[in-house]
């Protein structure tokens, strides 16, 4: 991200002072240099009140998300997907900690439970290394398993929803449908690559075991943060019957062409229906929801002041890259090309950074659907929404995850990972032709 982001305004910079130095590509009178250093401004500024906006929207929403937790949505979510899970990994013991670690993971980002799915997703990788006879190398088990995180199987990617309802969408979950469609498709075409890709990558030579520290534990392994330290063990209780799990997949699947047929009627019941839905549950749960909820929407104030740095680096980087003319040549270069599969050009920085920086495209996504010609709700508006929502940021998980068990070999994930973010794009492309068609 370092490199990216001193190359947008590297360019930017010389972009404007080319066409400074050479009287060309501006308005009479304008002065590129200084539209270039208005722009850095007003994107700064714009840049806070975004996120100023967020602030409401951020808190509503995670004070649902946690109320469904303390109800126990989780553990019905972990319960669904154990009889799948031992079918997905059959070289990790059913009662492994690492198995009850992965499916917690797996649950929390179902929910869009970021903050909870990456302790789990750190605990299961160090019990998978538990399992690995070739420290250093990935295990398939480990490959899979961040194959399936980075293709971002998320049923409600409320970040996103709540950035179109801070642009000014007339319909901000209406992303819903196509980004169901694409993280159903993605999360399936990483599977199948990642046991695809595991026949042709073999285990490398050299792979040892680690090196020993004076307790007799394994040197170089971080321990687990943000609340993972405690979690000594980890088995959920025993999942569903098989049959219930199949029924609720199918039931997810039916979802698809139901949403995209009828998702103009639906989505605009989609946020009311949420908060009574998961509001509801909580009662029938027993929970204080109000004390709960309360508890969460602290936490979206904390996300939404947090996200303000990265939101005036990269909103600033845009719009100099904007006000340079750089994107503009980037357009016309690429937009005949890339426009024809359904790929608008303004979109391309969206799905180039998505798997280097989260935040990143965070403000790359912010900056096309709060521009004016844009918008959240035209084709590039949906498109750019919906990337965000059914694709993760690969090179940062690969990182995470793998740097916590000191991995150096990732043996075919990372191929896998890229095969599930270029399905994500173009299965994208496909649920956004289909819905506003």
């Amino acid at each position: 991200m370092n490199i990216i982001f001193f190359a947008i305004i590297l360019i930017s910079f010389l972009f404007a002072g080319g066409h400074q130095i050479f009287g060309t590509g501006f308005e009479p009178g304008a002065l590129p240099m200084q539209v270039l250093s208005k722009a850095m401004i007003d994107s700064a500024k714009g840049a806070v009140d975004l996120s100023i906006g967020l602030v409401g929207i951020m808190t509503l929403f995670l004070g649902l998300m946690k109320v469904a937790e303390a109800g126990g949505l989780l553990s019905v979510i972990s319960k669904l997907l154990r009889p799948l899970m031992v079918r997905l990994f059959p070289d990790v013991p059913p009662d492994h900690p690492a198995m009850g670690a992965m499916i917690l993971n797996m649950s929390a980002n179902v929910l869009g439970l970021g903050n909870a799915a990456t302790p789990f997703g750190i605990r299961a990788m160090q019990e998978l290394d538990k399992l690995n006879p070739h420290k250093g190398c990935a295990t398939n088990a480990m490959a899979l398993f961040l194959a399936i995180n980075t293709s971002s199987l998320t049923l409600l990617p409320t970040g996103v929803i709540a950035l179109r309802a801070a642009a000014g969408s007339a319909n901000p979950a209406g992303i819903l449908p196509t980004t169901l469609f694409a993280t159903l498709c993605s999360t399936l075409v990483g599977i199948i690559a990642a046991k695809t890709y595991q026949r042709f990558s073999s285990v490398p030579a050299g792979s040892s075991m680690p090196e020993k520290d004076e307790s007799g534990g394994e040197s170089g392994v971080p321990c687990p943060s943000d609340g993972a330290e405690n979690m000594e063990e980890i088995n959920p209780e025993p999942g569903y019957p098989l049959w219930v799990s199949v029924l609720a997949l199918i039931f997810l699947g039916s979802l698809v062409p139901l949403t995209i047929i009828w998702g103009d009627r639906v989505s605009p019941w989609i946020i009311p229906g949420l908060m009574l839905a998961f509001l509801g549950y909580g009662v029938i749960r027993r929970v204080r929801i109000y004390e709960v909820f309360v508890e969460g929407a602290k936490e979206g104030f904390q996300v939404a002041v947090r996200i303000i740095p990265f939101l005036v680096a990269i909103l600033v980087a845009v719009g100099m890259f904007r006000a340079s003319g750089a994107l503009d040549v980037m357009v016309a270069v690429l937009g005949k090309w890339t426009g024809r599969v359904g790929l608008p050009a303004e979109a391309l920085p969206m799905a180039l950074l998505r798997p280097l920086s989260g935040s990143g495209a965070f403000g790359i996504l912010a900056s096309i659907i709060n521009d004016p010609s844009i918008g959240p709700d035209s084709y590039t508006g949906y498109l750019v929404s919906t990337l965000q929502g059914s694709t993760e940021t690969t090179f940062y998980v690969l990182a995470v995850y793998y740097g916590a068990v000191s991995i150096r070999r990732v043996r075919h994930t990372l191929a896998a990972a890229l095969t599930a973010d270029f399905a994500g794009i173009v299965f994208a492309i496909i649920a956004c032709t289909w819905f506003l068609s």
